[in-house]
């Protein structure tokens, strides 16, 4: 799993006005959870570009005035109007504490659905699993090389390794949609 790091500054004021004095400084209002203390600070909202708008889970090394945690990123707020980062919070890592994580979905093998003229539709992009830091998977794969036109691979053919899957197990991950074309084609024989 890939590492970012981020350099915060802790805060001594916590309520709105000053939350919103940091934003308009360009800074975003950040917490840290999970440890033996929960840490109120603020970081550059440039520092956030790599973290948020990626599909990619990342360990986050928080750099808070020289000290140091690993954690992920947990929730994060937006405006609604300007989609400006509001707030970040991040959930600290232990080593023998199980995570519960949003992880990216990637299609392997190639569906003979789609070669018969079908399209891949993605139903879910992330699965929620539950896994000590040191097994988080970068991705989960997930293998399309048996699906037919018109049929769903579930997250429950999913087999996972060293970490527990907690999306539904009914949920379909992929289907393999039919075209109007080809159904009318079906319909004409």
């Amino acid at each position: 799993m890939k590492t970012l790091e981020i350099i915060g500054f802790k805060r001594a004021n916590l309520g709105k006005k000053d939350s919103k004095d940091l934003r308009a400084e360009a800074n975003v209002p950040c917490v840290l959870y999970g440890g033996s203390e929960q840490v109120t600070f603020y970081s550059p909202a440039i520092l956030f570009r790599d973290l948020v708008y990626s599909p990619e889970v990342h360990i986050v090394d928080l750099n808070i005035e020289g000290a140091h945690y690993r954690a992920v990123m947990q929730d994060l707020q937006f405006h609604p109007v300007n989609e400006m980062l509001l707030h970040v919070d991040f959930l600290e890592l232990n080593d023998e504490k199980e995570v519960k994580i949003d992880v990216p979905v990637r299609f392997t093998g190639v569906s003979p659905g789609v070669l018969a003229g079908g399209k891949l539709v993605t139903k879910l992009r992330k699965l929620k699993i539950k896994a000590l830091p040191a097994n988080l998977p970068d991705y989960i794969d997930v293998d399309i090389s048996d699906l037919e036109l018109g049929r769903s691979v579930k997250v429950n053919k999913i087999q996972p390794a060293n970490y527990t899957i907690l999306s539904n197990p009914a949920s379909p991950v992929a289907t393999v949609a039919i075209p109007r074309a080809l159904k009318q084609q079906v319909n004409e024989k």
